[in-house]
């Protein structure tokens, strides 16, 4: 048992927060809309405070999970933020998705008030974080990825350390980038079988067990078939990642063109009133362009 604290209980913090509590922890909760930190404290126990900085204070482990750059950084700098409620010799795990620019900065700054920092950001979407198979790629050194590992555990099926701070919110990337190019080529895939007037779902059952398979695949083209697109990662959401991915790839000089052409399909499932859909809805897009030209 540990006082661990938690800042941000979004679609993926809440449950994440959930299971450290479910642990047998001592939870202190944070979160901008405080209704919502209410409801998690009704639900799970522990505690709610006002501030980030609050909520770290005496915590052994502070984990965060917000939107973006800016996001992490108003919740950890300044007066209120957690670095000022930290203890020397404490930890802070970051499970936002955010550029390994912002890692490294946040790093230092901890640092200098002798805390220990991870940037750990995590795949699973929604699902993965309900059910605790959350797989977390984390950068820093390795002693403080040790202490962390078992707490970041109960919520997690698989956390790897990937190499010095930056390198979890680097791997986080090419795990987007892969996803964009999968989701598309599914997308085509089965927008060509119903325009051939196959039997989409035949042909998946025919090609899943060969070399198209992918998770996409098994769990998404049933959905997809159904246009039914409302499984927790937003295409907004994608958006952010795939641009920070583009913007380190401008940096390291990475070609990433399928990347940047599936980044702008989804800018036009967000025209199509799909901001809030999940990234399967590319194949909406091909569906209403394919009926534009009919």
């Amino acid at each position: 048992m540990a006082k661990v604290a938690f800042i941000g209980l979004g679609v993926m913090g809440f449950p994440m927060a959930g299971y450290l509590a479910k642990a047998g922890n001592d939870v202190s909760v944070y979160n901008r809309t405080a209704a919502k930190a209410e409801k998690w404290v009704a639900e799970y126990g522990g505690s709610a405070s006002d501030t980030p900085k609050a909520a770290a204070e005496g915590a052994e482990f502070v984990m965060a999970c917000v939107g973006n750059d800016n996001d992490l950084r108003s919740v950890v700098l300044g007066e209120n933020g957690v670095l000022a409620g930290m203890s020397s010799g404490s930890v802070f795990v970051d499970h936002t998705t955010a550029s390994a620019n912002v890692a490294r900065e946040i790093s230092k700054f901890a640092s200098d008030a002798g805390c220990g920092f991870i940037d750990a950001p995590v795949s699973g979407g929604q699902a993965g974080a309900e059910n605790g198979a959350l797989t977390v790629m984390c950068g820093g050194d390795a002693a403080t990825f040790e202490s962390a590992k078992p707490q970041i555990g109960h919520y997690s099926k698989s956390v790897k350390l990937m190499g010095d701070v930056g390198a979890g919110q680097l791997t986080k990337m090419v795990n987007q980038i892969c996803i964009a190019g999968l989701v598309q080529g599914l997308s085509e895939g089965l927008h060509f079988a119903e325009q051939a007037g196959l039997d989409a779902r035949a042909v998946i059952d025919a090609i899943s067990k060969g070399a198209a398979q992918s998770w996409q695949m098994e769990n998404r083209y049933d959905t997809m078939l159904d246009r039914e697109f409302e499984h927790g990662f937003a295409v907004d959401w994608m958006r952010k990642d795939l641009g920070i991915a583009l913007d380190e790839a401008r940096n390291n000089k990475a070609n990433l063109p399928v990347t940047a052409l599936v980044d702008q399909f989804y800018s036009e499932v967000q025209d199509m009133g799909g901001a809030r859909w999940d990234t399967s809805s590319l194949i909406a897009r091909l569906a209403a362009n394919a009926a534009s030209k009919a």
